[in-house]
């Protein structure tokens, strides 16, 4: 054990030391030389053993210079890179002495400071980005806004009780759009900050989604969209926060609505598993092409509007790409948000001009599992 240590190693080359020098003493006074001979053969030792004694602190100074120089080296490196290529040193090793310690503890910092400032860079990025929609979102039903009640202010009494009140709807649905971006901004922001925090209990899944499809039966029937349900009745209950989970699936089901023509139909389906059940919602709405598949849970992302065009060509249609298009593309973000702190993971499967199925699980109640 003690030769795993630095200080171990040169213990036992300064013992191997004393023994070469103790040998030749000892070879030395067995030929009894005369006097004048002895002098002699003193002489000589004394500087083999001054030679010796050199010779062997440049082994050791190589020995703990030789290492430490390269792992100056792989920081400068380290360093010239804006600590964004980790570094690695083969002879690094956790079972060796402090040096070889040192440098394995070095790799391994290098790769945690890279991983972190590419995890910065991306955030940052995104935060740039985000405000960049954000600017964009508000600005646009501000603008809007103003316009109409400007026009107002400016034509009053000129303008037709059927104008006055087109224009305090045009106004109130843009205020309506604003709010609801303000407070979809408020719960992303709100949902980043919790760590776990979430009131778990029981509850049934399949209630909760007949209830969710009763809600947005009126909106689907509007756009000529049926809503389905393909529930399994001996599912049994889950654990999580019943809030969130209707947020979660809420914001599901209003992405499919947005992404589904006229004539097409949106499907709830919960299917239990031995510890988990699974709820999905599917649509028979554009889909998304597979490069733009990995990004649909990115603030803000929106389709490239050839992929929304695909829902169809008809009014109606031409339409709901339109509301698609101009959405702020936050509620899969908060999906997705919710199902992390619930200890999952949301997928997403889909099929370009067929359709798209977004689903996840949650504990049931029979098991000990919770998020």
């Amino acid at each position: 054990m003690m030769l795993g240590t630095l200080s171990g190693r040169l213990a036992l080359m300064m013992a191997a030391m004393f023994l070469v020098i103790g040998g030749l003493v000892a070879g030395i006074s067995q030929r009894m030389p005369e006097l004048r001979q002895l002098v002699e053969l003193g002489a000589e030792l004394v500087v083999a053993a001054i030679a010796f004694a050199l010779g062997a602190a440049l082994l050791v100074f190589n020995l703990l210079t030789r290492r430490l120089h390269l792992l100056v080296e792989e920081i400068e490196a380290f360093r010239a890179s804006r600590f964004t290529r980790p570094r690695h040193l083969d002879w690094s090793c956790v079972d060796g002495d402090e040096i070889d310690r040192l440098a394995f503890a070095f790799g391994e910092l290098s790769n945690h400071i890279a991983r972190q400032i590419a995890e910065l860079e991306r955030l940052d990025s995104q935060r740039r980005e985000l405000l960049a929609n954000v600017s964009h979102d508000l600005r646009t039903p501000l603008t809007l806004m103003q316009g109409y009640l400007e026009t107002m202010l400016l034509r009053r009494g000129e303008l037709s009780p059927a104008e006055e009140r087109s224009c305090l709807e045009v106004a109130a649905r843009h205020a309506e759009r604003l709010g609801r971006l303000v407070a979809d901004l408020f719960e992303l922001t709100k949902l980043d900050g919790q760590t776990g925090r979430i009131q778990a209990e029981p509850f049934s899944l399949t209630e909760l989604a007949q209830d969710i499809a009763q809600k947005f039966a009126l909106h689907a029937n509007a756009q000529r969209i049926r809503v389905d349900l393909d529930l399994d009745a001996h599912t049994p209950p889950v654990v999580g926060d019943i809030g969130m989970i209707e947020r979660a699936l809420e914001n599901l089901v209003e992405n499919a609505l947005r992404h589904t023509p006229g004539g097409g139909h949106v499907t709830i389906e919960v299917e239990p598993g031995s510890t988990r059940a699974q709820v999905r919602v599917r649509d028979t709405g554009c889909g998304i092409s597979r490069e733009n598949l990995p990004h649909v849970f990115d603030r803000y992302f929106q389709a490239p509007r050839v992929e929304l065009m695909a829902c169809g060509e008809s009014a109606g249609d031409a339409m709901v790409a339109a509301t698609a298009r101009h959405h702020a593309g936050l509620g899969l973000a908060i999906t997705r948000r919710i199902v992390e702190l619930h200890g999952g993971e949301i997928d997403v499967r889909s099929t370009l001009g067929v359709g798209t199925a977004f689903g996840f699980d949650l504990p049931l109640a029979t098991t000990r599992e919770s998020p």
